[in-house]
């Protein structure tokens, strides 16, 4: 496993793999480009004012262009769908295509990009309304001006607490805000888009400003897209087997199973927290499983007092590893509760896969059990001991499976320095690498 590491490729190639040039990154772009080409080519026709006045109608469809694509990105069906697209070019097709095929997961940048551009073409939309109300004040209602201004106010504190660093920092804060915050969004939206419709329209029945209009139903649309999900909103049965204080393993069989490389919401509070975990199905057998690891102040409490039921929401949703069926052979590499996501894709066996397992020891720490199934599905896996033998250089370990096993891509499940370093550091050399980002 220890080889040497190769020479780094041209330039170019060290240049598509810099953390500043990941597919999120790119998306976000792609979606700045084409608002700015709509404002530039708008403003060049004169979309955005007619005679004396500002057309709020023009910007107003640009604010729920942007803030559609930015809520139904993240609906777990739609995200099930854009994996399930992604994964169906064949291992026939050349491996460039699939190489960026893989990147699926990084649509987090369309919801990020697509929600900022939706806030700033809101910002201009509410300054314009102020300069219209300003010459004629009938024009436009109290409630109007009221709910608009609310909602620019709650929509950028939303963005504020969604930087990198705020996220980071103030994790649960960012839960909290973005939920609640989120849902006083979209009544205020509502509030504010029928009160400017009434004010534009006076005359117009409601049936009409409703009915026949694109906004209304794309409105709809988004609300039930967030809605969707708390209706499988369910308290459910859980057995937890505890194999060291470090780590439990949660069994559930409540009717549902399901597919390898999907991840489950779970909480004690659902209206506080919610944590994702990926699903263990075993093959031929109902339920699934879950490993939760000691990570923070909930994991620990979960850990401690273990309870006999849980929270569930919405539907299995995939998760980056099942980009594996885009290639003809692969490397998973995991560090510590990392072998969770990659477990039920050794039980699947659905191409030929190589292990690297890098954890405290993993019998202690996971149990007999677990290691045992883990061993009869992967016999060759690579399980390192970083108790007896320390931390390894997981770069090396990486690329020493990846050429031993003559892969084509590499899969890393582990936390995001770690995966950074393995995935830019593969890239660099010309091989394909995934692993979850920050926002994937």
């Amino acid at each position: 496993m220890g080889r040497t590491l190769p020479a780094k490729k041209g330039w170019m190639t060290r240049l598509a793999a810099h953390p500043a040039m990941i597919h999120y990154h790119r998306l976000a772009f792609m979606v700045a480009v084409v608002n700015g080409l709509v404002l530039i080519v708008g403003a060049t026709a004169g979309q955005w004012w007619g005679g004396a006045h500002i057309r709020l109608e023009q910007i107003s469809n640009m604010v729920l262009i942007n803030l559609s694509m930015a809520i139904l990105v993240r609906q777990q069906h739609v995200v099930n769908l854009l994996f399930w697209l992604a994964t169906r070019a064949p291992t026939s097709w050349p491996l460039r295509i699939r190489w960026h095929l893989g990147k699926v997961y990084h649509f987090g940048g369309l919801h990020s990009a697509g929600a900022v551009a939706g806030v700033l073409w809101f910002a201009v939309f509410v300054g314009s309304l102020v300069v219209e109300y300003g010459r004629s004040a009938a024009t436009f209602s109290g409630l109007t001006l009221l709910s608009g201004g609310l909602l620019l106010h709650v929509l950028l504190l939303l963005v504020m607490m969604a930087l990198p660093g705020m996220r980071a920092r103030f994790h649960d804060l960012f839960e909290r805000t973005h939920r609640f915050g989120g849902w006083s969004a979209l009544v205020l939206l509502w509030l504010h888009s029928l009160s400017l419709a009434r004010d534009l329209q006076p005359a117009r029945p409601w049936s009409e400003i409703l009915l026949l209009s694109p906004s209304f139903w794309c409105m709809a649309l988004v609300t039930f897209s967030i809605i969707l999900p708390w209706l499988h909103l369910r308290k459910v049965p859980v057995q937890i087997s505890k194999p060291s204080s470090h780590a439990v393993v949660l069994q559930f069989d409540y009717g549902v199973t399901p597919f390898p490389g999907s991840s489950t919401t779970i909480s004690l509070s659902p209206l506080l927290e919610w944590h994702a975990f990926a699903n263990i199905p075993a093959p031929k057998r109902s339920g699934f499983r879950l490993v939760v690891s000691r990570a923070g102040d909930w994991t620990g409490k979960f850990i401690d007092n273990p309870p006999d039921h849980v929270w569930v929401r919405g539907i299995p949703t995939a998760g980056v590893a099942n980009i594996e069926r885009l290639f003809k052979r692969v490397v998973y590499v995991a560090t510590g509760s990392g072998i969770g996501p990659v477990l039920p894709h050794l039980l699947a066996k659905q191409l030929p896969m190589r292990l690297v397992w890098v954890t405290r020891n993993a019998r202690k720490t996971y149990g007999d059990a677990l290691v045992n199934e883990i061993m009869a599905a992967e016999p060759f896996a690579l399980i390192w001991d970083t108790d007896a033998h320390g931390k390894p250089d997981m770069l090396q370990l990486a690329y020493g499976a990846y050429k031993t096993f003559s892969a084509e891509a590499v899969i890393c499940i582990s936390n995001q320095k770690l995966t950074m370093e393995v995935v830019h550091g593969l890239e660099a050399f010309g091989i394909p690498a995934y692993g979850a980002i920050w926002d994937s």
